[in-house]
């Protein structure tokens, strides 16, 4: 598998991963010029010739993305299409946006009650919907999902009429220009060259795209739009094709130069219009099919805009689409941060700087919308569409970070609108406050799942998220705004620790499955991580208290006060108090290597930063690698900046293992199915900001979580420093 990767990837784009060369010492140097973003950026734009199910290219707003084959639109998804148990797999086509979403009918009145068990926690019996595999479970986890709004590509024809396939193109040549949103998409029919320009408008949920093949008939070139009906597949593009009866596809407007279509499945409503030359002939092609014939292929251009219900008077055009989309960009790109490895020595620099420019790009358009990202953000649809909340901090911190915490942001508000039901769920099952949900549509209910509803580590995310808003803007109205999230997540996490008398301590769990999830949920106790997590987010919640003028809660403060210690063995820390054999049995060593984040991705407030340092020297020697996930290497390489060990920091970015590959479009691939995996480019981000800008209380030099020999030349600016 590993292998294949490497030849699918090329050499060339792996060359940053072999072993860095001894390098002069001298000390990190500070630079005071600008950063010229505009070489660095373009510097890696993505260039793909030869169509490779592993690298389409995405376009997208935040809110709407759209994925691309190697002509500029979805002309061959069957090429992209995932096939069962293929390696190393393939990224579907699919057009996704955040409001997008569809849900089966439901005659037998699924609901999540259906699905509780009880779980003994300390004499008394808690509920949970662990129920999954049952048919109520299957319907339950499977809606609503995330819906396909639309293809649109080319049917593409030879000079005879004969109708072309992605093997009959030639002289293929696309790239994406990051700093304007540009893809342009070059190939041959017959010889006779085909240019076509793709743009997604910023404001607007719309792709535009222009054609010129000035060689070809008009009718060797039409464009398709078709839909689809929903799909129930845990992975894929969100449609199936073989459904027309389920779905109504209605013409509203009908004018030269323009169709506004409304479509129907089951309870959900949303609008399709294309706008196209006047001389352009739209045609029903089959169910929910049509094409446009155009009259002149010189130049030849369409818009096609998708909105919930209905969309405004008015769609911009091509012209103002493409400058919109310059205009975005540019600005992009000119503000946050950026960091500059170009006078590195080490050979590995050049891919990391890849891998933050990409990962930059990807995040921005994939997971800045109004609702937390599902981990394959707007591209495909990966545990049928659902947004993972213990997720979120990998998808978003780093916005923060790189000084561009307004993209976070959009989504904080939804937590609030889904408080009264994580307070209904806190209630139900005893505890005070609010819980928060695991797996997750727009409605906030919980997906049932023997995993996802025992986990805790997603409890305390709005708080550090509210303390990073804070951080940025120390207001009232940050603290009025956040104060109920804050205050209600608190009340949970204090009232979920359970007081053992005999020991005068409070402890976690069980019932409980911490974030390395192969832990059994009726036994495990005081996993690391989630201890030092629990105390960060109380000792968080008492500081906005004191700002808000209000008084220490003494409930909180006495948990915080007896909290159990991070659990330790040999002199290391271990996965949890329940665990003691994490370093003497091997499979105590896969999944998330979490126990290195209670110094690391959380401050070094409750672990000994010297005992860590030798825990992440373990978990690199014995560590199976091959079985974790993307964040996992940024994860690492937090703690090896906080413990002073930046050399390691750097290898665990850079790992070499089929689950940190990145693919050319800069996307973390994982496995067939996930192959693309938001959280790796989210994690990297923030590890790259923390190593560069540093973290409160990290050593007084320039880029303290890289090494110091002079073999990383790091040039940084608009970063904000990790708490």
């Amino acid at each position: 598998m590993h292998r294949l990767l490497l030849g699918l990837l090329g050499a060339g784009m792996l060359a940053g991963m072999v072993a860095r060369p001894p390098a002069a010492a001298q000390p990190s140097a500070s630079f005071t010029a600008p950063i010229d973003r505009h070489a660095l950026v373009t510097r890696h734009n993505p260039v793909v010739r030869a169509a490779d199910p592993l690298s389409p290219l995405s376009l997208g707003n935040g809110t709407f993305a759209f994925t691309a084959d190697v002509t500029g639109l979805q002309s061959f998804p069957e090429a992209y299409r995932p096939a069962p148990d293929e390696a190393p797999g393939r990224i579907p086509l699919a057009t996704q946006a955040h409001w997008g979403w569809h849900r089966f009918p439901n005659p037998e009145g699924y609901t999540l009650y259906d699905n509780y068990e009880p779980y003994d926690t300390y004499g008394r019996p808690v509920l949970y919907p662990t129920r999954q595999g049952t048919p109520d479970g299957q319907w339950l986890r499977q809606n609503p999902h995330r819906l396909h709004l639309g293809q649109i590509g080319f049917d593409l024809y030879a000079a005879d009429g004969t109708p072309l396939s992605l093997a009959d193109l030639d002289a293929i040549e696309q790239s994406l220009d990051l700093w304007t949103g540009t893809l342009t998409s070059r190939f041959a029919i017959g010889g006779r060259p085909v240019r076509v320009q793709t743009w997604v408008h910023p404001a607007y949920d719309q792709v535009a795209v222009r054609v010129e093949a000035p060689g070809l008939d008009p009718g060797q070139i039409r464009l398709r739009i078709a839909f689809g009906y929903g799909s129930g597949a845990h992975y894929g593009e969100g449609a199936v094709w073989d459904q027309p009866d389920r779905h109504v596809t209605t013409v509203q407007v009908q004018e030269p130069g323009r169709v506004d279509w409304r479509r129907r499945l089951d309870d959900e409503v949303y609008a399709v219009r294309v706008l196209m030359p006047g001389d352009a002939v739209l045609e029903p092609a089959g169910p929910h099919r049509y094409v446009i014939s155009f009259a002149d292929l010189r130049r030849a251009e369409a818009v096609v805009a998708f909105a919930p219900e209905a969309l405004p008077p008015v769609s911009p055009g091509v012209a103002e689409t493409q400058e919109a989309s310059r205009a975005h960009w540019a600005q992009f790109w000119s503000t946050g941060g950026a960091v500059d490895l170009s006078g590195s020595t080490d050979p590995r620099a050049p891919e990391l700087e890849r891998r933050i420019v990409l990962s930059q790009y990807l995040t921005a358009i994939q997971c800045a919308g109004p609702l937390p990202p599902q981990e394959t953000g707007l591209t495909f649809n990966s545990w049928y569409g659902k947004f993972h909340l213990e997720m979120h901090w990998w998808h978003g911190v780093h916005f923060a970070l790189w000084g561009r915490l307004g993209l976070l942001d959009r989504s904080l508000d939804w937590y609030r609108t889904i408080l009264p039901r994580a307070h209904q769920v806190a209630q139900m099952q005893g505890y005070e406050g609010a819980r928060w949900p695991k797996m997750v549509g727009p409605d906030g209910r919980e997906g049932p799942s023997g995993i996802g509803p025992l986990l805790v580590w997603q409890q305390p995310h709005p708080i550090y998220f509210a303390e990073l808003v804070y951080r940025e803007r120390p207001t009232r109205e940050t603290l009025d705004r956040f104060r109920d999230v804050v205050f209600e997540t608190a009340d949970f996490m204090a009232s979920f620790a359970v007081w053992e008398a005999a020991a005068q301590r409070y402890v976690l769990g069980p019932p409980l499955i911490p974030a390395q999830e192969l832990h059994p949920p009726r036994t495990t106790m005081n996993p690391t991580f989630e201890l030092a997590y629990w105390h960060y987010g109380l000792a968080t919640a008492q500081r906005w208290r004191e700002r808000l003028g209000l008084p220490r809660d003494p409930r909180w403060d006495h948990v915080l006060d007896h909290l159990a210690p991070l659990p330790t063995h040999d002199g290391l820390y271990v996965n949890a108090e329940s665990a003691p054999q994490t370093f003497s049995e091997r499979d105590h060593r896969r999944d998330h290597p979490t126990l290195l984040a209670a110094c690391g991705m959380l401050p070094c407030d409750r672990a000994d930063p010297e005992m860590m340092r030798r825990t992440l020297h373990a978990v690199m020697a014995t560590w199976q690698w091959e079985e974790t996930w993307g964040w996992d290497y940024p994860l690492t390489a937090m703690t090896a900046a906080r413990v002073g060990e930046p050399e390691i920091a750097i290898d665990a970015l850079l790992y070499d293992t089929v689950k940190n590959t990145y693919l050319p479009n800069g996307h973390n691939y994982q496995r067939p199915g996930l192959t693309i995996y938001l959280p790796g480019n989210g994690g990297l981000l923030a590890a790259v900001a923390m190593m560069a800008a540093g973290w409160e209380g990290a050593p007084d030099v320039h880029a303290p979580g890289f090494p110091q020999d002079g073999s990383w030349v790091v040039r940084w600016e608009g970063l904000r420093r990790m708490p």
